[in-house]
This record gives structure tokens, C-alpha cells and sequence, in this order.
């Protein structure tokens, strides 16, 4: 499996720009499709954005389109999120995630694709 550490979370004010890396070890990088899920308190996790081996194609949650980017730089085995115009609502610990899937669909949203998770990040956004 490949090991990962997510980074640069923090405080925020509502309408400001933060952005979480995620350093992956252990494994070829560009072996995987990358993911960023979250979780609230008191909510289940949910799915956030994927981005393909290559970096070539992306999937992104409706609740955060056109405000974040999933970007990766294989040669630095990192994958990157980066959040704009941020809501209290996204207030949450961000977690990476590494899957093998062999295809690249509309199911890589689901959590149960990914083997490899992160210790996660928090992100907190003030009104």
C-alpha cells in the first residue's frame, strides 16, 4: 500500500483561499488515482475530487465546483487541493486517498474504491 500524509490545514475566514497537500510513500505514485474526501462533525464522510493517474481528468463534488482544484505532480508524488472562495460549511477533516482502480468513472466517488487513506486535515472556516 501506499502511505500518505496530508498537510496544511488550518483557520480560515469565509471567502479565503487554502490549499491541502497530500506527500504519498511507498508505492509508484502515478500508479494511483488520487482522491480528497471530508468529514464533518456529526456527518458521514463524503467525496470531494478525483483526479486520474496522468492528471488529465477530474471528477468534483457539485457543493464545491468552481471553487476547489484537484491538481497532482507526479514527480513530486504529492497531490494538491486547492480551496477558494471558502464556506463555513466546508469546515471539515480533509483526507487523501489512493485507489487502484482500473477505470476512472463516475464510481471512483465512492469511498469503498480507495485502499489507502490519509490521517486527514483539518480545515476550519469562520463566518
Amino acid at each position: 500500500q501506499v502511505q500518505l500524509v496530508e498537510s496544511g490545514g488550518g483557520l480560515v475566514q469565509a471567502g479565503g483561499s487554502l490549499r491541502v497537500s497530500c506527500a504519498a510513500s511507498g508505492r509508484t505514485f502515478n500508479n494511483y488515482i488520487m482522491g480528497w474526501f471530508r468529514q464533518a462533525p456529526g456527518k458521514e464522510r463524503e467525496f470531494v475530487a478525483a483526479i486520474n493517474r496522468s492528471g488529465t481528468r477530474t471528477y468534483y463534488a457539485d457543493a464545491i465546483k468552481g471553487r476547489f482544484t484537484i491538481s497532482r505532480v507526479n514527480a513530486e508524488n504529492t497531490v494538491y487541493l486547492q480551496m477558494n472562495s471558502l464556506k463555513p460549511e466546508d469546515t471539515a477533516v480533509y483526507y487523501c486517498a489512493a485507489s487502484g482502480s482500473d477505470f476512472f468513472n463516475d464510481r471512483i466517488r465512492e469511498g469503498r474504491r480507495y485502499g489507502s487513506w490519509g490521517q486527514g486535515t483539518q480545515v476550519t472556516v469562520s463566518a
